[in-house]
């Protein structure tokens, strides 16, 4: 691992709602974060966890086939995108992509490969794989505001977990 990523164990379900608590928390509601993993593998699961932090108190599913749901919850304004059935990167400009990108709100994209050369540089990258029972979270940090993101979720999710 290089200094930009952490590889935390997330033994099931709550843990995984934790981190992305903890990493709403740290974001205060700003960046473009990537979620990489298999199918089922807890993405929006993770999703759930940054909306709840915010005060979203409905149902968080992956909208796979809107590509984009908006949330905008107590003054904050979060993304959620599933590009899982992209059929071309430039699709993404057909929904005005370009416009959720901007400084005031956070950006989730689950399977960003789909959207490869239409898709601004993410601040972190999240990769979730299995590990029986649980999953593990390799948390990698591409630009500097990354780092801080990565450190501050890392650390909050090491002390959390520890309690």
């Amino acid at each position: 691992m290089t200094k930009n990523s952490n590889e935390l164990l997330i033994n099931n379900e709550q843990a995984m709602v934790c981190l992305g608590k903890l990493l709403a928390e740290a974001s205060q509601g700003e960046g473009i974060i990537f979620l990489h993993g298999d199918l089922g593998a807890g993405k929006t699961t993770f999703c759930r966890g940054v909306l709840t932090a915010f005060g979203h108190k409905g149902a968080v599913k992956s909208p796979t086939y809107t590509l984009v749901e908006p949330y905008h919850v107590n003054g904050q304004t979060i993304y959620h995108f599933d590009l899982y059935r992209l059929g071309d990167p430039e699709e993404l400009e057909f929904i005005g992509g370009r416009d959720y990108f901007d400084q005031k709100s956070l950006c989730l994209v689950e399977w960003p490969s789909k959207g490869k050369g239409a898709l601004p540089q993410a601040d972190m990258e999240i990769t979730l794989n299995y590990n029986l029972p649980g999953r593990t979270a390799l948390l990698y940090a591409v630009t500097d505001y990354g780092q801080q993101l990565v450190t501050a979720t890392v650390a909050a999710y090491i002390q959390q977990q520890g309690d």
